[in-house]
Parts: C-alpha cells; sequence; structure tokens
C-alpha cells in the first residue's frame, strides 16, 4: 500500500508554523525539505529551526553540498528518514552507514539523469531510494513519469528497498504513481495550495490505493 506523504519546504518561519497547523490532524508521515542554496538554488530554514509535531514520521529530504555537515544535527532531530543526494561529491557510504547506526533510515535520492546502475553500491546500502523529478527547492512542476522506469531498475538492485516520488505528485498521477510501484508519494504543491488540504490529501490517498479496473 502506497502512502502520500504533505511536503513542507520554506524558508520562513512563519510558513513552516502554518504548515504544521494546517496538516497536523490527517498528515501521520511528512516530508521536510532542507536546502542549503549552493547543491538546491533555495535556501530553506536551517536544521536548528525544525521541528515537527511529536506523532510524525518524518522523512527529511537534505538537499546539501556537504551531507558530512548536516548528518550528526540531523540525526539528533530523530526523523524517521535521512534524504541525502547521490549526485554529491562527498562519500556517501560512511556518512549513510552513520545514519543507519543511529537507528534511522539512509535514504539516497537520485535526479533525473542518474541511472541506479551508476550508484549501485549506494543503493544496495540504503534504505529508502527517492526518485526525483521535480526541481531542486522547488514546489510543484509537472512528474516525468518516465522516471518510473527506474523503479525496475532500483528493484533489480534491491528488492525490498522503500521507493520515493518527489515532484509534481499530484490526485491526477497518484494512482499511476502507486501502480509504478512508489511506496512514498510526496505532495508538496497539490496539498499545500489547495483549498482545502485535508480533501486533497484523502483525495490523492483514495487514488494511490484504488484498485486498477480491467
Amino acid at each position: 500500500m502506497s502512502v502520500v506523504a504533505p511536503a513542507i519546504l520554506t524558508d520562513n518561519h512563519e510558513i513552516y508554523k502554518t504548515t504544521i497547523e494546517r496538516i497536523h490532524s490527517f498528515a501521520d508521515r511528512v516530508h521536510i525539505d532542507l536546502a542549503d542554496g549552493e547543491f538546491a538554488p533555495t535556501l530553506t530554514l536551517g536544521v536548528d529551526q525544525l521541528y515537527w509535531p511529536a506523532n510524525w514520521k518524518v522523512d527529511v529530504h537534505a538537499m546539501v553540498a556537504r551531507p558530512s555537515e548536516y548528518v550528526k544535527p540531523l540525526i539528533d532531530l530523530h526523523p524517521n528518514t535521512i534524504i541525502f543526494h547521490a549526485e554529491v561529491q562527498e562519500d556517501l557510504l560512511p556518512i549513510m552507514q552513520q545514519v543507519k547506526q543511529a537507528g534511522i533510515q539512509a535514504g539516497l535520492a537520485l535526479l533525473r539523469p542518474t541511472v541506479p546502475k551508476t550508484i549501485q553500491p549506494l543503493i544496495e546500502a540504503a534504505d529508502h531510494i527517492m526518485i526525483f523529478s521535480g526541481e531542486l527547492g522547488q514546489y510543484g512542476g509537472k512528474a516525468s513519469l518516465m522516471q518510473l522506469e527506474k523503479v525496475r531498475l532500483i528493484r533489480n538492485i534491491k528488492p525490498n528497498v522503500e521507493i520515493g516520488w518527489d515532484g509534481g505528485a499530484n490526485d491526477e498521477n497518484a494512482f499511476s504513481l502507486a501502480q509504478g510501484g512508489i511506496d512514498v508519494i510526496n505532495a508538496g504543491a497539490a496539498i499545500n495550495k489547495a483549498d482545502d488540504a485535508e480533501a486533497m490529501y484523502k483525495k490523492m490517498t483514495y487514488e494511490t490505493n484504488r484498485q486498477r479496473v480491467i
């Protein structure tokens, strides 16, 4: 069964607080974006400014050039998953091991051009692989469903790994994403810009779990 995770991306304290309040009543798993203004052109709130309700299962998507500088403070926040990008210049294997040793899922994000077989050791070490179909540091955009081919390629390397999707997910493509093998559908603009965030969340959740009609 696929799950929908509302996403939070902002550099504004008040918007961050308001977004938490807006989705708190219905969200269980939440995706929080962190960007350093270098790997991603956007600069978000810093690690020391992040917080969330105790009942949330939080995946932190760290769009940062130097994960080694962020891993310890992120571990101290005790999220469910810490996701770094495969495309950074640092050696991610020891960093991912550090995350796993803390009892946190080690996540790996793949940008559109990244071919899974070129980073096989990282995929083998990861607990969660996130297929990134959006624009770094931005809400919205159009989901490139051609990226779903990566699901098969990733599972050829690690069959049971959890796979997430980030970029352009909405109520119109949630069914296709779920049918394509995505376990966690992260949704930013679709939920946060909806007139009724909870209604959109429920609609997307319904779409991810409805059965295909032949």
